[in-house]
């Protein structure tokens, strides 16, 4: 075992550890010995209920009409039967169930059943589900669950008689001191900020509460510094995650200023840091790229949080902290992860993607990330991950970031990253004519004794995307090993091979772009597009194969054919292999 193992095995055996102690003190809390430190008296009434920014989906009243429910994308028969007694229904399923993330959408249909719906599905929990020890007390999903009912308590009350009234309070009252104990055993990163957003809710809405809202403030405070980073990006390299930060601080500081208290600095800087990261990751189409675990997009979602930029400034090109670049010119957008793996805390959902890259051209998405399934996450998290399921160099079927494969610790922690890529090097370029990023990673040093080189110039008065992959040796021997360099393509491109060096690309509106090899050969593989919100599917990538000696240079390009002429001879060329299959 090398060094760079031993160090790789300290990590994980430190990480483990911590995560453990945190784990069994969320226990201790939690046991039914400190159950009085949750009690104490209940608030006369809520003050206040936070706005609600996501959208609901009003179809949900007649699916529970129907005897069924559609919680994180998978149906469930329910029948008569209340859904808290399925336990058997996919874990999945009841994680979302027990959160209560779903009555936004009874809310949504507004009608009189709907209400009823919501107040005798609340009271059945209340009911059958209100003590620690049932399922369904995670602290995550109670910290859901808060910022659900907070939001919704009008909606969910209305017409409710005084006895109902008074339950409902004394459980909200109970789930935020139970989760102020709770919480340390949540990992890092987003679930201690929304347990955090959660408490603060908390203190803001229920009268009386004005020392666990200090409390929950400066813990708030304390998580925004060191989460959002000074370009806005989070320690988890997550985009998608800044989406969903941004869904709960929002309203987070409106309550603030219904309440007239004034909200923590970090609230406000740290939005106002978020909102241009935001639209850095946006793709010509208004998508958000895949990196790092970034869950499928809903646009409406974006759409929403962007009627609160009140900047609506340009987005920055160049995020270091966050170790993304972006290139984007007339209607072409480059967006390239030129960053070290995220902290082994924060790394569960990270991705060995170091250089690979998304492009997207007006309306259509081009290159892509394979991307994280909205469904059936464990079926595809390790396939998600690995760099393969990226548009960058993969070196014999290697991953350039190492993952957690000790059982001793991925079945308490799961597979973070213990190792990957210390040293990335950015420079960026531009002229009058072409914008240019160059990165290196030494993710293949140890084990290939090779950096991976790559250069991405985005030339748009030539409607061109030029690129080059270098291996270069940094020290001693490097392996001949193989590489393929892949480019996943988004599922509503069409693909013809026009020969072994250069492929027609078409666009759902009509547009053509070849990607040309002139060097050496490419091929056309199946590939998978997990980042849907209907579901995965399928795909093709392009796949440029060759052996580290022999191609140590591959260059290639991405062009938009506009040249009327050109575009005669491809559509003669098409129809002339069309007919010769």
């Amino acid at each position: 075992m090398t060094a760079a193992d031993w160090r790789a095995q300290l990590r994980l055996a430190r990480f483990t550890l911590e995560t453990l102690i945190g784990r069994g003190l969320g226990r201790v809390y939690r046991h039914p010995a400190y159950r009085w430190r949750f009690l104490g008296n209940t608030p006369e009434k809520l003050v206040v209920a936070p706005q609600d920014l996501r959208t609901g989906d009003p179809t949900m009243t007649a699916d529970l009409a129907g005897g069924y429910m559609i919680l994180a994308g998978l149906r469930v028969e329910i029948g008569q039967l209340s859904p808290f007694a399925l336990t058997t229904a996919p874990q999945e399923w009841r994680d979302a169930l027990y959160s209560f993330d779903w009555i936004r959408d009874l809310k949504a249909a507004g009608t009189p059943e709907a209400k009823a719906q919501a107040t005798a599905l609340v009271d059945d929990w209340l009911t059958h589900h209100g003590k620690p020890g049932e399922e369904g007390w995670d602290p995550y999903l109670v910290a859901r669950r808060l910022i659900a009912w907070l939001c919704h308590s009008p909606f969910i009350l209305d017409n409710a008689d005084h006895s109902f009234y008074r339950r409902f309070l004394g459980s909200i009252t109970f789930q935020a001191r139970y989760l102020r104990y709770a919480a340390a055993d949540l990992p890092d990163g987003g679930p201690r900020l929304i347990a955090a957003t959660a408490l603060t809710y908390a203190g803001l809405c229920l009268s009386g509460f004005s020392r666990f809202l200090a409390l929950s403030t400066r813990w708030l405070d304390d998580e925004l510094k060191r989460q959002i980073l000074p370009d806005g990006g989070l320690i988890s390299r997550n985009p998608g995650a800044i989406l969903d930060m941004l869904l709960d601080l929002l309203p987070l500081r409106q309550t603030f200023t219904a309440r007239a208290i004034s909200p923590p600095e970090s609230l406000i800087t740290g939005i106002d840091r978020m909102m241009p990261m935001l639209r850095f990751f946006r793709h010509s189409d208004g998508s958000v790229a895949n990196f790092n675990g970034a869950e499928p997009f809903f646009p409406e979602r974006l759409a929403t949080v962007f009627a609160y930029d009140e900047a609506r400034g340009t987005p920055v090109t160049n995020a270091p902290h966050s170790g993304y670049q972006r290139l984007a010119d007339n209607d072409l957008v480059v967006i390239m992860d030129t960053g070290t793996a995220p902290p082994i805390a924060v790394s569960i959902d990270g991705h060995a993607s170091c250089l690979a890259f998304e492009f997207s051209a007006r309306a259509n998405r081009i290159i892509v990330n394979c991307g994280k399934p909205l469904v059936n996450v464990e079926d595809w998290r390790d396939a998600a991950r690995q760099t393969a399921a990226h548009s960058t160099a993969c070196l014999s079927d290697t991953s350039s970031a190492q993952f957690a494969t000790e059982e001793w610790a991925t079945r308490r922690v799961g597979r973070p990253i213990v190792d990957g890529p210390k040293t990335v090097t950015v420079k960026r370029q531009s002229d009058e004519d072409t914008l240019s990023v160059q990165a290196s990673h030494d993710g293949y040093m140890r084990a290939f004794g090779v950096e991976h080189r790559r250069r991405l110039t985005l030339d748009a008065a030539r409607d061109v995307l030029i690129g080059e992959d270098q291996f270069v040796p940094r020290s001693g021997t490097r392996s001949d090993a193989p590489f393929a360099i892949r480019f996943h393509l988004h599922p509503s491109i069409r693909v013809v091979e026009l020969d072994d060096r250069s492929t027609a690309l078409f666009t759902s509106d009509g547009e053509v772009w070849r990607f040309i090899s002139n060097t050496m050969p490419h091929g056309v593989e199946e590939s998978i597009f997990l980042a849907d919100p209907r579901g995965a599917r399928r795909t093709r990538q392009l796949v440029v194969s060759g052996q580290l000696r022999a191609n140590p240079v591959v260059p290639w390009e991405l062009k938009r054919v506009t040249d009327q002429s050109e575009l005669e001879t491809l559509v003669a060329a098409i129809e002339g292999i069309s007919s010769t299959a």
